[in-house]
């Protein structure tokens, strides 16, 4: 916001402030015109002066409006302060209250945040309009604050309790829908209260639709909805149509995953490989400081790496605008911390979109999106707002250094010694009620079996076995498995027989961390690009023989795999073979291969 000099009204202000003689309503009214001019912290000065001196029946007011004020200026101890006071003169305020709630959560007091908005759903009357106002919002956040760390059944019970007080609330549908999702509560879309499911689904976020629907132009809907919704395309372009004419040619890569997170385990050796006779490498960051290894080699491995998480979108884009950056290339598409506004102003002449989001983002200043022809098919290009950028072997970078933990014993992983052990790694909220049913029928065919699943949530571990039991498999041939640090998580593909992949969302970065651990892995394929990603692996590895378009295909290979002697250690050997002389992990031949389509297209 562009600042205007205060006028000699705030000094006037100030001084009949402190004789007491503002009255309430011109004290509101010159806070207010000093907060839209951009000067929060002389508002705040006028409010804490008029505390000082002034006693009304109305202070718990003014007190709310200097927290505010505070907030804003990332002040939390003295918003603290104001909001405690102010419900200390007036406890049934219900706006302080909520706010201090986000006081609470931004000082990393997630209890007293909670206890807040637990306090307004116990106090709010639903029958009264303001106080109803507030309840949604005390239980959206509530939700919001449970989904963030974790507690995914007390987050959907906030969110159904909001969604039956006010049924047309897009937000909250669409984390309503992915928290069953998460919990493998099935079916995920049903009816609740006024709430239909046509709705539900109209309203499902773009990274839900993925794994719920593997219909290419429900993904595509989902993207376009996303973009009307959220992003501000009416904005002024600031990188002229073409390049720069710089001598290297300037390649940024822009994410909030830069720390130990899957598109960092994917991208960090690209970064690394880079010709640097050729090209000048950027990251602009905004990832958490998680101190790993991994963001370590990120940083490490660019030529210039700018924190931006200070910066508005706006003045992100300006500064990326400054540097001249040639190729932009964003890891996030529509994924959580994604800054679709930032990429608005086009601050670079070509904008590509990159791993992050495996469909199309919908954003129209987009320009292209990385992929292989199986990926992304010729007749599937209608699909995709970006144009397809195909490269000649495989469209996932890799990385030949992560790190491998010591492989552990079946019986240190609580698996049965002799069985044949199906794993599943994905993250739960892929699986579907289809492919989890063709599991049970593999398991029932496949005697003694067990499947190996990742330990998602407690929610979804307890409707999984409720699920078996409901299709005749015991709970104990589904084991879960804890998460761990990434070398052990690595070192568990090796204790496994064969890999059951997800569908219509399959593995990404787990497909990649199976084959390099040589695991075998059987996916079934799809019309979408998330239904395609470990196929385009298995097929660039010579082995789509693994890859079926159809459950019982998918059945009938798993079953043959398992039972078949001798079937998995061949599959093993030319996994083996693949690693040492293919093209998956050739990481030099990738970077070559993709750094010739960047010069192609600065040529352009």
């Amino acid at each position: 916001m562009k600042k205007t000099t205060p006028s000699v009204e705030f000094s006037l202000a100030i001084e009949q402030a402190w004789q007491q003689q503002l009255p309430l309503l011109k004290l509101f009214e010159i806070a207010n015109q000093l907060s839209q001019n951009g000067h929060d912290p002389l508002a705040a000065v006028l409010y804490q002066t008029w505390l000082k001196r002034n006693r009304t029946t109305h202070d718990h007011l003014v007190l709310f409006n200097l927290g505010v004020m505070l907030f804003s200026q990332n002040d939390m101890d003295g918003a603290l302060e104001a909001y405690c006071r102010a419900l200390q003169l007036a406890p049934g305020f219900l706006q302080p209250r909520f706010n201090l709630g986000l006081v609470y959560e931004r000082l990393g007091h997630s209890d007293s945040a909670v206890a807040q908005w637990l306090r307004i759903e116990s106090m709010a009357n639903a029958d009264e309009p303001e106080q109803r106002s507030m309840l949604i919002l005390a239980l959206n956040n509530l939700g919001r604050h449970y989904e963030d760390i974790g507690r995914y059944g007390e987050a959907l019970a906030a969110l159904t309790k909001s969604l039956r007080l006010q049924p047309q609330q897009p937000d909250a549908i669409h984390h309503w829908v992915f928290l069953r999702a998460k919990q493998c509560l099935w079916p995920v879309y049903e009816p609740l209260g006024l709430l239909d499911e046509a709705t539900e689904r109209a309203h499902t976020s773009a990274l839900a639709m993925i794994s719920l629907s593997e219909d290419p132009e429900a993904q595509l809907a989902a993207a376009q909805h996303y973009v009307k919704s959220k992003v501000n395309t009416q904005v002024k372009r600031l990188a002229p149509a073409r390049g720069y004419n710089h001598p290297k040619l300037r390649i940024a890569y822009c994410s909030s995953d830069f720390c130990a997170h899957p598109v960092a385990m994917l991208t960090v050796e690209l970064l690394e490989l880079h010709d640097r006779e050729h090209f000048e490498i950027y990251a602009f960051d905004w990832s958490r400081e998680d101190g790993s290894q991994l963001r370590q080699r990120v940083i490490e491995g660019v030529d210039h790496f700018e924190r931006i998480h200070s910066l508005s979108d706006e003045a992100a884009a300006r500064l990326i605008r400054e540097r001249e950056i040639d190729i932009l290339i964003d890891l996030q598409g529509q994924t959580l911390g994604a800054r679709a506004n930032m990429l608005a102003y086009r601050p670079a002449p070509i904008q590509i979109t990159y791993l992050g989001l495996p469909a199309t983002t919908g954003l129209p200043f987009i320009d292209y999106v990385i992929a292989d022809r199986f990926l992304i098919p010729e007749d599937a290009k209608g699909y995709y707002t970006e144009k397809p950028l195909y490269l000649p072997d495989i469209y996932q970078s890799s990385d030949r250094q992560r790190l491998v933990g010591r492989i552990p014993s079946r019986e240190e992983c609580g698996l049965p010694q002799d069985a044949f052990v199906f794993c599943a790694f994905n993250n739960n909220y892929k699986f579907t009620p289809a492919v989890f049913g063709a599991w049970m029928r593999i398991l029932k065919q496949v005697e003694g079996s067990v499947l190996w699943l990742l330990e998602d949530n407690l929610w979804a571990k307890e409707n999984l076995r409720r699920e078996a039991l409901a299709q005749g498999i015991s709970r104990d041939r589904l084991i879960f498995a804890s998460r761990v640090v990434p070398a052990d998580y690595l070192a568990r593909f090796a204790v496994a027989d064969l890999f059951l992949d997800t569908f219509p969302f399959n593995a990404g970065t787990t497909a990649n961390d199976a084959l390099w651990m040589g695991l075998p892995l059987l996916t079934m394929s799809g019309k979408t690009f998330a239904s395609r990603m470990a196929g385009a692996l298995l097929t660039a590895a010579g082995l789509d023989e693994l890859v079926t378009y159809d459950l019982p295909a998918y059945e009938a290979k798993a079953i043959h795999t398992a039972v078949v002697q001798g079937e998995i250690e061949r599959l093993k050997a030319k996994l083996a073979h693949e690693k040492e002389h293919g093209v998956v992990f050739d990481m030099p031949r990738f970077v070559r291969n993709l750094e010739a389509e960047y010069r192609r297209l600065a040529s352009v």
